[in-house]
């Protein structure tokens, strides 16, 4: 196994679209107060916390991006199409059935699942996107 080289362009634009996903997704507009409810987190809570949350977002998100692209290089993934397979196919071995357990086993409600997941799915789907067309 090889790590192949990185466009760190193309990194930093992964890593912004998680940001720009997330605002939009965990927003008054979409998600934010649904996901409240169900987690249980009091919104003053929630805002306290937002500052370290976010930096946790941003190591978080540039981590994903950096093993997304390598895995992209792995599969021989070329083009925006076969991007968008694998990240799927990352989604759903490593995040989807990692977090249906919330549903399984903390007695949370699928759509809390739909939620957290589908945040997941969509952002990895931008960064393959984003990764398999730069290189």
């Amino acid at each position: 196994m090889q790590f192949g080289p990185v466009n760190w362009i193309a990194i930093a634009a992964a890593v912004g679209s998680a940001f720009v996903v997330g605002g939009l997704w965990y927003s008054p507009l979409l998600f934010v107060n649904s996901w409240l409810k169900m987690s249980g987190v009091d919104k003053r809570v929630f805002d306290a916390g937002l500052r370290k949350a976010l930096f946790a977002d941003l190591l978080s998100a540039a981590a994903t991006a950096l093993i997304l692209n390598q895995v992209l290089r792995w599969s021989g993934a070329t083009g925006v199409a076969s991007g968008l397979f694998v990240a799927l196919l990352v989604w759903t071995g490593f995040v989807a059935s990692a977090l249906i357990t919330q549903v399984t086993y903390e007695h949370r409600p699928f759509a809390f699942f739909a939620i957290s997941s589908g945040y997941r799915l969509v952002t990895l789907e931008v960064m393959g996107a984003i990764l398999s067309a730069a290189w």
